[in-house]
């Protein structure tokens, strides 16, 4: 064991007291867990983010269908009245903006998917390896 009298740090690990070990262990372990906690975080954000650009294309998916549908409705009523072109030109904005609508939601259903579930699956996956990390380097 090395003396440490002027207050220098040991250099190697085999000269280190276990208290200085502990002590090593200990700060290194509380920054591990904060900087993971930070890491989780964001990635929380980022899954927060997508999921309300998701909510929002789907929102928005059915606004354009409820216009799709009032247009159909402008045009059974244009189709009655016997005005031949402009209930087809509104048959054709119907379904226009139908198909928009599908493409909208269909879209927002993919994004909302990506951020389920909502759980921070990389944090999770790099905690585990810092424990198997540890784990190994304790039974040396």
């Amino acid at each position: 064991m090395a003396n440490i009298t002027d207050g220098a740090k040991p250099t190697a690990i085999q000269d280190r007291s276990t208290g200085d070990l502990v002590k090593l262990l200990s700060e290194q372990v509380s920054v591990l867990v904060r900087n993971e906690m930070k890491l989780t975080q964001l990635e929380m954000t980022r899954k927060g983010k997508q999921a309300g650009v998701g909510a929002g294309m789907m929102g928005g998916g059915g606004l354009l269908a409820l216009y799709g549908v009032a247009c159909l409705i402008a045009c059974a009523v244009i189709a009655i009245a016997g005005v031949i072109s402009a209930w087809l030109a509104a048959l054709i904005v119907g379904v226009a903006l139908l198909a928009a609508a599908a493409i909208s939601a269909l879209l927002g259903k993919n994004r909302l998917q990506k951020a389920t579930p909502p759980v921070p699956e990389e944090s999770v996956a790099r905690i585990k390896t810092d424990v198997d990390v540890i784990k190994q380097r304790t039974h040396r």
